[in-house]
This record gives C-alpha cells, sequence and structure tokens, in this order.
C-alpha cells in the first residue's frame, strides 16, 4: 500500500481528525499489506490536487431535507436493518423512517413471529415454535423491468442464517423466506436484470447470491480447510425456489448483474480459500468471478450437474480446473488487487467496478471483453481490465450519477470521492494529462456502503448520495457505549458534493436502493378475498370447539370486537382468527392477550391468527393495541379460560 504522500493533496485543516481515525485502522491492516506479496509500482499515480469540497447547503441557503408539513418526499429509500433482521423504509430527501418490515427476526408491534401466518414464512421447528429468532440483514435490491426498478419485488438477505426474504412492494410486507443449501455467512445478493437468452424476458426472474464462508460439502465437520469449497446460488424470483449452485474456487463478497442478463459477478477476496487469517492473505491478487448465466443454465438442462448431500439442487463445477477453455467455460476469473471491497454495474451497462480495500485503487472492467473471452476472442482475460486507478485510502463501494461519475467510499480517508469513468480509462491508457478524479468531500466517519438515487439503473439521475458511516463518535448526544452509526446526505446534482444531513441510525445496516416514488403504487388497503381464513360477516363469529382444540372467530370494526367474551377450558388448543373489516386507510387494530405472549394487528381488510395453550386459567381483557379511534380503550373482550 502506497503512503498518504502518493495520493492527491487535501484540506490540511482535516487531517488532524482524520490521522487521529486512520493511525489505528493502518496499524492493523499493515501485517495483512506486508502479507500481500503484489508490487503496486506499476499503479497508475492519482492526479494532482482536488478541489476542496463545497460549503454545506444548510449554511448557504435553503436544504432540500427540510420539507414543509405534509410535502412527501420524491424518493423511496430501502435499507437493510442490520442485527434487527427487518428492512427499513425511508422517505428521501427528508431522511425519515416510514415504517420496518420484519423478515428474520420477530417484531412484537406487528406480530411477526407470533402470528401463524408469518411463522409459516419464517419457519418453524417440529415443535411449532421459530427456527431462528436472529437474523443480520445485509443487502438489499428490488426487481427491474427495462433496466429500471418496476416496483413488484425487493429482496434481503440473512448473512448468519443463509436466508433470503423477498418483500412484496404493493403491501410492503414479507411473503417468502427461503435457506440457501450447502453455504454459510450468505453475504451479496442482485436480481438479474434480463433474460440471457430470451429478450423478450425484460424483466427479473433470478437473483443471485453468494457465500463468503467456504465449507465442508456436505457439511459434516471436518477440520481441513483444504477441503472446504465455496458456492454461488441462483433463486428463482417468483418460487423462491432454488434453481442451481455454482461450486467456486475462493469465496464470495458482494454481487452485480448486467443489464443484458448475461453475466453475473461477485467480487472475492480470499482466493487462497484459507482457514487463518495468514493463509488468507497469500496470494498477490485477488478476483472478480463472472459467470456466465446461459451456459450455466445449459448445462444444468442437459444433466451436467450433481447434488451435494440431501439437497437435490443441481451443482455445476465452477473452478479454474475445470473451466480452461473459454469457448466452453463456464465462469472467468478477472484479477483485481488484493481484498476488493464491492462491484457494481455502471448505468451505461458497460462496466463492473471493483474498488481494492487493501489498495487504493478501483478497478474498472469492460463486459464486453468478458464477454470475447467466453465466444474465444480474448487472448488473455485480464486484458478486459480498462482501468485500474488510484482512487484514495480503503475504497469500498461504488455508486454512480448517470453522467459517467463514480462515487466510491475511502474508508481510511473518512471520504466520498468523485471520479469521471472515461478519464479513468484514458489515464490508465496511458494520457496522464486525463483528470479522472472531480471532487471528495469529508463524511463523519469511516464509510461503508453508498448509494445514489436510481444509481445501478438506466434511470441513475445523479441527484441525492447516501452513505452509511460505521462511526458516528461526536456527531450526536452520547447515549452511553453503544454509539450509533451515522448515514449521511449527500448533494450530488452539482459539480461539487454539499453535506446536507447527518441521521443517527441504530447499528448495524449496510446496503440500500434509492428509487422515485412514481416506480411504485403501493396498496392501502388489503383485499378480503386474499385471506382464506376471513371472516367476511361478524355473524360468523363464535367458538368452535373440536375436543380439546378450540378455534375463536373474531372480527374488529372500530371500536369494537365481535366477540364481548369467549370461554375456554384450561389445556385447550386455541386457534384465534381475527379479521378486521374496516374498510378505511389507515385504521389498523391490534390484539393482545395479557399473560399469553399473544399481540399482533390487522390492517384494514387483512385477517391473521394466532395459536396457543389456554394454560392459564382465569379472566383476561384482550385489547385492542394499535389507536383506533375515540373508544379505543374501550375496545376489549374477555378471555374466560375455566380451571
Amino acid at each position: 500500500m502506497k503512503s498518504d504522500s502518493s495520493l492527491p493533496s487535501k484540506d490540511t485543516t482535516a487531517w488532524g481528525r482524520r490521522r487521529f481515525l486512520n493511525t489505528a485502522a493502518l496499524a492493523g491492516l499493515t501485517m495483512g499489506a506486508a502479507a500481500c506479496t503484489e508490487k503496486e509500482s506499476g499503479a497508475a499515480n492519482a492526479p494532482a490536487a482536488a478541489p476542496a469540497a463545497a460549503p454545506d447547503a444548510a449554511h448557504s441557503g435553503t436544504n432540500a431535507t427540510h420539507l414543509k408539513p405534509g410535502e412527501l418526499d420524491t424518493y423511496y429509500g430501502l435499507w437493510s436493518g442490520g442485527h434487527t433482521g427487518d428492512m427499513r423504509v425511508l422517505g428521501l430527501p427528508s431522511g425519515r423512517e416510514l415504517m420496518r418490515i420484519p423478515c428474520f427476526v420477530p417484531d412484537a408491534l406487528v406480530g411477526w413471529g407470533i402470528t401463524n401466518e408469518s411463522k409459516k414464512i419464517m419457519g418453524t421447528k417440529p415443535d411449532g415454535s421459530l427456527r431462528y429468532t436472529v437474523g443480520d440483514s445485509h443487502h438489499t435490491h428490488a426487481s427491474y423491468k427495462d433496466g429500471n426498478y418496476d416496483g413488484r419485488y425487493a429482496w434481503i438477505n440473512d448473512k448468519i442464517n443463509a436466508r433470503i426474504a423477498r418483500i412484496r412492494l404493493d403491501y410492503f410486507i414479507c411473503d417468502k423466506i427461503t435457506q440457501l443449501p450447502n453455504v454459510q455467512g450468505f453475504h451479496g445478493i442482485f436480481p438479474d436484470k434480463a433474460d440471457p437468452v430470451d429478450p423478450a424476458i425484460n424483466y427479473t426472474t433470478r437473483v443471485f447470491c453468494g457465500a463468503e464462508f467456504s465449507i465442508p460439502l456436505p457439511n459434516a465437520g471436518l477440520d481441513d480447510g483444504s477441503k472446504y469449497r465455496s458456492m454461488f446460488t441462483c433463486v428463482d424470483a417468483e418460487s423462491m425456489e432454488v434453481r442451481w449452485q455454482v461450486l467456486i474456487d475462493g469465496n464470495c463478497d458482494l454481487t452485480a448483474t448486467s443489464y443484458d442478463g448475461k453475466l453475473a459477478a461477485t467480487n472475492q477476496y480470499n482466493i487462497e480459500m484459507g482457514v487463518t487469517y495468514e493463509d488468507m492473505m497469500s496470494s498477490e491478487r485477488d478476483a472478480c468471478l463472472f459467470f456466465n448465466i446461459a451456459r450455466i443454465e445449459a448445462a444444468v438442462k442437459a444433466g451436467k450437474f450433481k447434488t451435494v448431500g440431501t439437497s437435490k439442487v443441481p451443482v455445476v463445477d465452477g473452478t479454474h480446473e475445470a473451466n480452461q477453455d473459454p469457448t466452453t467455460a463456464l465462469t472467468a476469473y478477472v484479477s483485481v488487487p488484493k481484498n476488493p471491497h464491492g462491484v457494481n454495474a455502471s448505468p451505461d451497462g458497460k462496466y463492473f467496478i471493483c474498488a481494492g480495500k487493501l489498495s487504493p485503487t478501483a478497478t474498472v472492467i469492460d463486459l464486453s471483453k468478458v464477454l470475447n473471452w467466453f465466444d474465444g476472442k480474448l487472448e488473455k482475460l485480464d486484458a478486459a481490465i480498462v482501468a485500474e486507478v488510484e482512487i484514495g485510502l480503503g475504497p469500498l463501494h461504488t455508486a454512480f450519477d448517470g453522467r459517467g461519475n463514480a462515487y466510491t467510499t475511502l474508508f481510511l480517508d473518512s471520504q466520498v470521492v468523485k471520479w469521471n469513468v472515461d478519464a479513468a480509462i484514458k489515464f490508465h491508457a496511458g494520457d496522464k494529462a486525463a483528470k479522472y478524479v472531480v471532487d471528495r468531500i469529508d463524511v463523519q466517519y469511516q464509510p461503508g456502503h453508498l448509494n445514489a438515487s436510481q444509481s445501478e439503473t438506466k434511470a441513475a439521475d445523479g441527484k441525492y448520495l447516501a452513505v452509511g458511516c460505521k462511526f458516528s463518535k461526536d456527531r450526536f448526544l452520547p447515549v452511553g457505549p453503544l454509539h450509533a452509526e451515522n448515514e449521511q446526505l449527500i448533494d450530488i446534482s452539482g459539480d461539487k458534493m454539499v453535506l446536507l444531513a447527518d441521521h443517527p441510525v441504530r447499528g448495524e445496516p449496510h446496503d440500500f436502493i434509492i428509487f422515485k416514488r412514481e416506480l411504485l403504487q403501493p396498496k392501502q388497503v388489503y383485499s378480503l378475498d386474499d385471506f382464506p381464513l376471513a371472516i367476511k360477516d361478524p355473524k360468523e363469529s363464535g367458538v368452535f370447539r373440536d375436543g380439546k382444540k378450540v378455534t375463536v372467530k373474531m372480527t374488529s370494526q372500530a371500536p369494537a370486537f365481535s366477540l364481548r367474551e369467549f370461554k375456554l377450558k384450561k389445556g385447550d388448543e386455541v386457534t384465534l382468527i381475527l379479521t378486521n373489516l374496516d374498510k378505511i386507510e389507515d385504521l389498523t387494530h391490534g390484539f393482545a392477550i395479557p399473560n399469553y405472549n399473544v399481540n399482533f394487528i390487522v390492517n384494514p381488510q387483512e385477517t391473521a391468527s394466532v395459536t396457543f395453550i389456554a394454560d392459564q386459567p382465569g379472566v383476561f381483557w384482550c385489547y385492542c393495541t394499535h389507536f383506533c379511534h375515540a373508544l379505543h380503550l374501550e375496545m376489549r373482550t374477555r378471555m374466560i379460560v375455566e380451571a
């Protein structure tokens, strides 16, 4: 790694703070950099001084984040919730959190993980309890049509338990969760944007999933790390079933897809497949691994696959050894500097960009040249690299403005750097007069993921950029040892980036997307016919007994439940079904039973159910937990459990 002196000059007033923050980080990376034998003498030098950042917009006039009362945001943002295992929905540019969509972890507000319907989606053990109660959601992406978001679905991953959840964007609810076989450390995801063969299918049909940890296959507790392998997975966008997997050398970090549907890719660190830190750092370079989707699916169709353990999922061979001939290869390994962190597709459909992390560089890969290699028209695969340029310390992730500029987070510099892709290509080709770095802005502190409005679509509009900073330190009121993280919003509509806002956020969120609100048409009242258990008339309410199994049917309509009381016997297995018959937007009801761990909501025209054992005799006032009416406090019913 080069010293700070090799980078463009910066405003010296910021160096005191950055040096303090970077000292520990650089010390921790020194051993890793030393273990990496890559020589950087051939790296391109970054251009001379970059312009200083523009003043904060809050001090120079109006601030777009300060909306008037009742004024709606112009963009939706879908954010991963991190260890809360949910998806956050934000309005932008205000940064207001509109809701959280529970996915992988129980949620007491809506009854996620409590109702029978949500437990079925989450997955249960034979005794009916949840299989998992923790999650670690990292990345979120949405479905495409014609190169832009189509408002159908979004997906989010759970790294801990290798699960992928699908969100219906008409109701903003999780409707399916799939656990991936044969993988651990499920990290990057990305939907395809078109079919690799049929141009008429110009919308998302697949979601690609990377696995960060290599494991024995099948996983039999083997301690010999040389036998561990990794998988790349394809999930069907509609059925949410796993279509196929690819056995690979190395692991996966993030994922990207081409606009023509032909290529998917994952950036790889630890191509050594090392178990220890030292082994993971022994190679000179890592890789960006490309997948030829049409060939993989042809191989699966032809039966050229194996299965692993009890899984029935087809697994094709994507290793180096099995893919030497470009004209038959399923995969292609493009080398990139050691420890890349992120791969992103430019809106013009031409390039994938990998950021270096331990190298101060960004690598631009020409997708047409990768396809030429698969066709036998390019002798050396690394010739697909059209730029590898120095942009700053600790580059991680990249976003785009649709005007030819890329924006990359610099973890060690605590900056976002704006650079021009075409100028970087010219510089790499020998034009040392090409000034590819356009602007830099300090962020607080240590940025990870970032994304811009409509960034990885053909409709990238270059209005706003959000960046997630892993540390907030002095930005907010102290609240004890656990600090909030800091999400910052930046105006990128002009030549210079302008910081607009800071937002504290509970750790640890990761990735997000930002898109125009007109791409969604959310429904605000359910359809009663969508629920097989719906009670369509209060007259259908009652207590129905079949031995020790009891079904309680009830409706809610402000300000009353259809049953004033219902009686049970101790030991009954009770299934309570509740339908909200109100049709008015925003008229949600809740239902809670004291001492029984029951609390859930039903939105207008929604039906939900819970099952429990009536093991505590007594009188229990069941009440509406969601304010609904002037007589909300009176909205209750008695559950009487006889001994």
